[in-house]
């Protein structure tokens, strides 16, 4: 089972630590086993979190068994980190683990010289300090977050949770990962134009409602040429009903939601066969590819062919 290692440090910020102790913990395989074990780990007994002190469970040589190691920010990212910390981090780095901070864990891993010559980011308050204190790192204040392979950055507070769902679907596919994106009731869309890799995953709507097995249907029916008017008679719904319908309960639009749900459909197929581009557009229902690459760009922030060699590479057969 893939070991995932957060470090705990004096004045971790609470939400921070719990952000990857919950997305990862809680993530399931499609048979329900769990997917990660989580492990919170610290260089000393107790740790000062502000508003309460915790015991980690896990000494810092644990991190030397950990497949992922996640570096919370701290009230104060300026505050010297202890050099076992340093050191920890460096070592692990040499043996090929994966190194991943949230929001200001960026001056953490800046401070171990890693990040030099690497594009990295941090929460936008922070971005200039980041920039000033180390100079040999490229700070992107626009992006949620940076993906240099083994060495990953993510903005402030929530972007930490756009972070470690791209993490679960690197190692697990999107369906694991749009399962994930549920349980943390991940908004729509992220505001601000910041590229992302992953397009969440519809909330579905309340079970029993009347949209339930519409979008149903809709998922179904994808490939086919969907108008308003058909999607009305499916529902038993005027037009004027079913948008407002849609959009109290999933926050968008009817035709939208379809457009999203194709996708998620395409970005499935990307990953798991060598369909060319042109046959997963029509398979998906898009008229031409041509509309489906425009459309793919515009919610995930990148081209379907640069999409499938991001993620088709451990999951394709």
């Amino acid at each position: 089972m893939h070991t995932v290692a957060v470090i705990a440090l004096d004045g971790v910020i609470p939400f921070d630590l719990s952000t990857p102790i919950e997305v990862f913990s809680r993530t399931r395989l499609p048979d329900g086993r769990a997917a990660y074990r989580v492990r919170v780990c610290a260089a000393s007994a107790e740790v000062d979190a502000g508003a309460f002190t915790l015991r980690a469970p896990w000494p810092l040589a644990a991190l030397a068994e950990a497949d992922t190691i996640m570096v919370p920010g701290t009230a104060d990212p300026t505050a010297p980190v202890p050099e076992e910390v340093l050191d920890a981090l460096r070592e692990a780095a040499g043996r090929g683990t994966r190194i991943a901070s949230i929001c200001v864990g960026a001056f953490v891993l800046a401070a171990t010289g890693l990040l030099d010559g690497l594009r990295a980011t941090t929460h936008w308050s922070a971005a200039d300090l980041l920039a000033a204190l180390h100079p040999a790192v490229e700070v992107d204040p626009g992006v949620l977050y940076v993906d240099n392979g083994h060495l990953l950055t993510s903005a402030g507070a929530a972007a930490g949770l756009d972070l470690c769902l791209h993490m679960i679907r690197r190692d697990l596919g999107s369906a694991v990962a749009a399962d994930a994106a549920r349980l943390s009731v991940m908004p729509l869309e992220r505001d601000g134009g910041q590229a992302q890799f992953i397009v969440h995953d519809q909330p579905p709507a309340p079970r029993g409602s009347v949209l339930e097995p519409l979008m149903r249907w809709m998922e179904d029916n994808a490939r086919r040429e969907l108008t308003l008017d058909e999607l009305a008679r499916q529902s038993g719904m005027s037009i004027r009903t079913l948008n407002r319908r849609f959009r109290e309960q999933t926050g968008t639009s009817p035709l939208q939601w379809l457009h999203r749900a194709r996708i998620r459909q395409a970005q499935h197929l990307l990953e798991t066969t060598a369909h060319p581009v042109e046959r997963i557009a029509a398979q998906v229902g898009f008229g031409s590819p041509t509309a489906f690459r425009e459309r793919f760009k515009r919610l995930t922030g990148t081209s379907p062919h640069a999409y499938r060699r991001t993620f088709r590479t451990q999951q394709a057969p």
